[in-house]
């Protein structure tokens, strides 16, 4: 039985308010993507504001800056989700709605089964991801760490 879920956060610069027209297309999309993530198999949780649909009036990251923090049962899971679902066509049109970063925008990290990650914990994996690169305790799909505990494949 594993004793580790994987947190995600990753955070997108809006190239326009939300309710502007140019972001019109993905504004709709919110409910539909939101539900098939909350629907998808090794699904835990998701940062809502207090409505319990989205997050996209947290601001924590900026005004200008949206935030999406959720916890899966694995990496296969959200790899699943983000890549193979109709969630891929949503990312695909990222560049659309959102500023290039120049800097990390997603991070991963294991956090024990039931514990679940806080905005200032994921913004500190984010800024470690950052400064140091891919470790164990931040890391990114393309650099994937074990669970703490485990060996590497």
């Amino acid at each position: 039985m594993t004793r580790y879920h994987l947190a995600e956060l990753n955070v997108a610069d809006l190239i326009a308010p939300l309710d502007s027209p140019q972001l019109a297309d993905f504004v709709a999309l919110l409910p539909e993507i939101n539900a098939l993530a909350d629907r998808s198999p090794g699904f835990v949780w998701r940062l809502t504001d207090d409505t319990g649909t989205d997050a996209t009036s947290l601001r924590p990251f900026g005004p200008d800056t949206i935030v999406n923090l959720s916890v899966w049962e694995s990496l296969d899971r959200l790899r699943d989700y983000a890549y193979r679902s109709a969630h891929l066509a949503v990312l695909q049109r990222r560049r659309e709605w959102f500023k290039p970063h120049g800097r990390p925008y997603q991070v991963l990290w294991w956090l024990e089964v039931g514990r679940l990650p806080t905005v200032a914990e994921a913004a500190q994996r984010l800024e470690m991801l950052d400064e140091r690169g891919p470790t164990p305790e931040a890391f990114t799909f393309r650099a994937v760490f074990p669970e703490p505990g485990t060996l590497a494949a």
